[in-house]
């Protein structure tokens, strides 16, 4: 059993930064890619990107793309998102997962997930 445990959310004023952070359980954490994804309130999830088991390959949403991160660190079974130049079309909660891809269906365990607010 994968546990994941997201922090680092809260609320922030609009063109600021927040870097959120996964933790995972086990000892395969450096076997897997890890995916982030965003849920708006009365919208669906959505992809915000993801990092392949070693780093090389990380793929990101047009609507991140050039003002967000993610990264990993294998050794401590944590993987980052670095948010900046926030604005209030940001605000949801976001989630990790362990999988690959842009679809939900290419992730088992998922994380219970972090509010990110952003205000004007």
């Amino acid at each position: 059993q994968v546990q994941l445990a997201e922090s680092g959310g809260g609320l922030v004023q609009a063109g600021g930064s927040l870097r959120l952070s996964c933790a995972a359980s086990g000892r395969t954490f450096s076997s897997y890619g890890m995916g982030w994804f965003r849920q708006a309130p009365g919208k669906e999830r959505v992809f915000v990107g993801c990092i392949s088991a070693r780093s090389q390959i990380i793929q990101y949403a047009d609507s991140v793309k050039g003002r967000f991160t993610i990264s990993r660190d294998n050794a401590k079974n944590t993987v980052y998102l670095q948010m900046n130049r926030l604005n209030v079309e940001d605000t949801a909660v976001y989630y990790c997962a362990r999988g690959w891809g842009p679809a939900s269906a290419g992730y088992d365990y998922w994380g219970q997930g972090t509010q990110v607010t952003v205000s004007s």
